[in-house]
C-alpha cells in the first residue's frame, strides 16, 4: 500500500552533481554553495550566467530589476524557456505578467536549495507550455530538523540596504517542521532618482508526506531610461530621466529641449513597475512498501496585481499639464494541479502524470492626470482615460508519458516518453482598440528521446532529442495585441511554435577535472513575429506575423578543476550559430534577415571563476565574458563586447559571517540589456531606445548569522 515517502530535510549546504550525471541530456545545476556565494539578494538567474549556453543580462547588480532582465539559452529568448518552482509553472517569467511570476518574486533566494538547468529540453513532464529551448527549475530547502534563527544585514553602494531573518521550528513532536522568513529590501537607483524597493514573506510546512507553503512579494521599481546608441553619444552613458526635475519634464513635453536633448523620447519625468503576489501550493509524496510505486501530487494558486507606470507627453491631462500617467495594468489569478504516478518494474521505470491550470489574466492601459511631481509609488484608480481592457481565460491541460529502461547492469540507460499539451485562450476586448477572439495551440503528441551509456567509471556519453511547442499567449505582447481587423484577417492562420532539439555530450572526470562537453542543434518553426505600428513606448495595436524558421548550432563545455586544496577554478565556454532562415514582409515591404544572426544571440560566451575556501576564510573572483550582440533582425544595429569581473570575499567566525561583494570590479562601461522596447527591422542611424546601461562598479558588506 501507499505510505509516507521517505522524509527529507535538507542540511546547510547540499552536495550536487553539477555536471548532471546519468542524465540522458545536458543538464547542470546552480549548487546552494553558489546561491550562498552570490551577493545576497541576488536573482538565482544571475547565477545562472556561469554556465555554459546562457546569456543573463541586467541593469543592476542583483539581476533583479525586471524591466532590465533577460535570460536566453542557446539562443531562445526568456518567453521560449519554461520555469517552475518546486514543479508549480512559473510562465515564462514574462514583465508584463500573463501566466506567472519571476522566480524574484516567487521565493527569497536565500530559500532555495539548488537550481537545475536543462539547457536543451527540459523533462518531459515539465509544466510549461514556453519552453521551445531550456528549462529550470528551482528547488526550495525544506525546514531543517534543528530549530534556530538565521539573520544578515547588507548595507552598500546607492543606499542599499537588506535585511533578511529565518525562524526554524526544528522538527516537532508532531513530525512538522516549519520555517518563515522574510526581507526588506531598499537601494536608490544607481543613476537618476529613485528607490527600488522589495518586501518579501516566505513560509513553508513539511509533516512526513505533506508539504505546504505561502510566499508573498511587494515589488516596486523605479526605471531607468532606455537608451539608443545616438542617446548615449549625445548623451552620455549616465542619462536618465528628468526627476526630481518635473520643470524640465514640462518643457520637454511642450517641445522646448535643454542642453543636448532635441526630442521628447529623450527622456520622461519618471517610470515605475509595481507588482504584488501572493504565491501557495500544497504537496503529498506516497510510495509503496517496497518503493516500487510512488505518487506526486501538488496544488496552486496564484494571485497578482500590477500596475506600470509612466510619465507619458503624449497624453496631456489638461490644458496647463502635457503630462500623464500611463499605466499598463495587470491581474492573474490562476490555479492548478500537477499529478505525477511512477512505476518501477524490472528494468523499467515508467512515469505518467497530468497537469492542469487554469488562468484568469485582465490587461488595461489606462491614463491618470497629473497635477505635479506627486508621489504615485502606488496602485492608481479612477483613471482619466481608458487606452484599452482585455480579459483573458486560459484553460491549459498536458499529459504525459515515459520509460526509462536500465540495461547492461545499469550501464546504458534508454527514455522515451511523449507529452500532449493543449492550451485554450479566450480573450474578450472591453473596446476595438485590440482584438477578442480564441486561440487554440494542440500539436498532438510530442516525443522525447533520450540515452546515456557508461563508458567506464569516468565517463559517459549521453544523446537526446525532442520536439516542443509554445503556445499562443495572452498579455500585453500576445497575439491579442492586434487590431481586430487583423486578427480576423490572420489570427486562424497562425501555427503556434515549435522546435525540435538534440544534444549529443560526453560527461568526464581526469585527475581533479569534471567537466562536460556537447554539441547541439535545434530547429525552430514558424516563429511569429509582433510587428510594431508606431513606437514601442506608445503602445500601439501590433501585427502577428509567422516568419519563418532559424537554425541552430553550437558547442558547449564547461570543467570544474581542483587546482590543489581549498582552490577550485571553474570554466566554461560556448560557441553559437543561430540564424534566422527566411525573409519576411512588414507591410508589404521586405526584411532581408535570411542569414543574419537571432537578435540577443551572442555567438561566444566564456566564464571564467577562481575560488578559494577552507572554511574559515573564502574568495571568488568571477569573470564574464558576452560578444556582440544584435538587436535589430538585418544585423545593422549591434552592441559591443564586454567582460565583467566580480569579486567576493569573507570569513567565517564560528556562526557569524561577514561577507564583501564587488560588483563590476573594474567599472567596465557596457549595454547590458538589449530588446527592452522590443527589437526592430533595421536602425541603421542609432535611433531605436532599446537598450540599457550596465551597473557600475558598487561594493556591498553582509554580515549573516544563525543561532541553534
Amino acid at each position: 500500500m501507499l505510505g509516507p515517502a521517505a522524509a527529507q530535510t535538507a542540511p546547510p549546504i547540499e552536495t550536487v552533481e553539477i555536471f548532471g550525471k546519468g542524465q540522458t541530456r545536458q543538464v547542470q545545476n546552480i549548487t546552494r554553495q553558489d546561491l550562498a556565494d552570490a551577493l545576497p539578494g541576488t536573482s538565482p538567474l544571475k547565477t545562472l550566467q556561469k554556465l555554459p549556453g546562457v546569456s543573463f543580462q541586467s541593469a543592476d547588480a542583483f539581476g533583479a530589476y525586471e524591466w532590465s532582465t533577460r535570460l536566453s539559452v542557446r539562443g531562445f529568448s526568456q518567453g521560449q524557456l519554461g520555469f517552475t518552482l518546486d514543479g508549480i509553472p512559473l510562465g515564462n517569467m514574462s514583465y508584463g505578467n500573463n501566466n506567472g511570476l519571476h522566480i524574484s518574486r516567487a521565493i527569497i533566494p536565500e530559500n532555495l536549495r539548488r537550481v537545475d538547468l536543462s539547457q536543451g529540453s527540459g523533462a518531459v513532464g515539465t509544466a510549461s507550455t514556453s519552453n521551445l529551448g531550456g528549462t529550470v527549475q528551482f528547488i526550495s530547502a525544506d525546514p531543517p530538523d534543528v530549530a534556530g534563527i538565521r539573520a544578515s544585514q547588507s548595507v552598500g553602494s546607492h543606499a542599499m540596504r537588506r535585511s533578511f531573518v529565518r525562524l526554524d521550528s526544528g522538527l516537532l513532536d508532531s513530525g512538522t517542521a516549519l520555517s518563515a522568513s522574510a526581507v526588506r529590501q531598499h537601494a536608490e537607483k544607481w543613476k537618476g532618482q529613485g528607490p527600488q524597493d522589495l518586501t518579501q514573506f516566505n513560509s513553508k510546512l513539511v509533516h512526513g508526506n505533506l508539504s505546504a507553503f505561502y510566499n508573498y512579494s511587494d515589488r516596486s521599481e523605479n526605471d531607468y531610461q532606455d537608451l539608443s546608441l545616438d542617446m548615449r553619444d549625445r548623451l552620455g552613458w549616465d542619462w536618465d530621466n528628468y526627476a526630481p526635475d518635473w520643470q524640465r519634464a514640462l518643457q520637454a513635453a511642450r517641445g522646448m529641449f535643454s542642453g543636448a536633448v532635441n526630442n521628447r523620447d529623450d527622456a520622461y519625468y519618471t517610470a515605475r513597475g509595481l507588482r504584488k503576489d501572493h504565491l501557495a501550493g500544497a504537496a503529498l509524496d506516497l510510495e509503496n512498501d517496497d518503493a516500487s510505486l510512488r505518487m506526486k501530487a501538488s496544488a496552486y494558486y496564484h494571485r497578482n496585481e500590477g500596475q506600470g507606470h509612466w510619465y507619458t507627453p503624449y497624453t496631456p491631462s489638461s490644458a496647463e499639464v502635457p503630462i500623464s500617467v500611463r499605466s499598463t495594468e495587470y491581474g492573474v489569478r490562476r490555479h492548478g494541479l500537477i499529478a505525477d504516478l511512477s512505476w518501477k518494474h524490472g528494468v523499467h521505470t515508467v512515469n505518467g502524470g497530468v497537469w492542469y491550470e487554469h488562468n484568469l489574466h485582465d490587461l488595461a492601459r489606462n491614463f491618470y492626470a497629473a497635477s505635479g511631481p506627486d508621489d504615485t509609488n502606488r496602485f492608481l484608480s479612477n483613471p482619466m482615460l481608458t487606452g484599452f481592457a482585455q480579459q483573458f481565460v486560459v484553460r491549459t491541460t498536458q499529459f504525459y508519458l515515459q520509460d526509462t529502461v536500465a540495461l547492461l547492469d545499469n550501464h546504458l540507460r534508454l527514455n522515451g516518453g511523449v507529452k500532449q499539451p493543449s492550451v485554450t485562450i479566450a480573450a474578450t476586448s472591453i473596446n476595438a482598440e485590440r482584438a477578442a477572439g480564441t486561440l487554440k495551440a494542440n500539436k498532438g503528441l510530442l516525443p522525447q528521446l533520450g540515452l546515456n551509456y557508461d563508458l567506464d567509471r569516468d565517463d559517459e556519453l549521453f544523446a537526446s532529442v525532442s520536439r516542443n511547442l509554445r503556445a499562443f499567449e495572452a498579455g500585453v505582447y500576445g497575439q491579442f495585441s492586434q487590431s481586430q481587423q487583423a486578427f480576423d484577417a490572420h489570427g486562424a492562420q497562425l501555427r503556434p511554435e515549435t522546435s525540435t532539439s538534440a544534444d549529443l555530450g560526453l560527461r568526464f572526470t581526469r585527475a581533479g577535472v569534471t567537466g562536460s562537453v556537447a554539441l547541439y542543434k535545434a530547429d525552430f518553426r514558424d516563429r511569429l513575429l509582433s510587428v510594431a505600428t508606431c513606437a514601442g513606448v506608445v503602445g500601439c495595436p501590433n501585427t502577428v506575423v509567422n516568419v519563418g524558421r532559424v537554425a541552430t548550432t553550437g558547442l558547449e563545455s564547461a570543467a570544474s578543476w581542483a587546482i590543489r586544496r581549498n582552490w577550485t577554478w571553474f570554466n566554461s565556454i560556448t560557441l553559437n550559430r543561430s540564424r534566422y532562415g527566411s525573409d519576411y514582409r512588414d507591410n508589404g515591404v521586405l526584411v532581408a534577415v535570411s542569414g543574419k544572426q537571432v537578435v540577443d544571440a551572442p555567438a561566444v560566451l566564456m566564464h571564467t571563476e577562481l575560488a578559494y575556501d577552507d572554511k574559515h576564510w573564502f574568495a571568488r573572483l568571477a569573470g564574464h565574458y558576452t560578444a556582440r550582440r544584435y538587436y535589430t533582425f538585418t544585423n545593422d544595429g549591434q552592441v559591443a563586447p564586454f567582460t565583467v569581473w566580480d569579486l567576493g570575499a569573507g570569513i567565517h567566525h564560528g556562526t557569524l559571517t561577514v561577507q564583501a561583494n564587488i560588483g563590476n570590479l573594474f567599472n567596465q562601461r557596457y549595454f547590458s540589456t538589449i530588446g527592452s522596447n522590443q527589437f526592430t527591422a533595421s536602425d541603421p542611424h542609432g535611433l531605436f531606445a532599446t537598450m540599457l546601461t550596465g551597473a557600475p562598479r558598487e561594493l556591498f558588506i553582509t554580515i549573516s548569522g544563525k543561532l541553534r
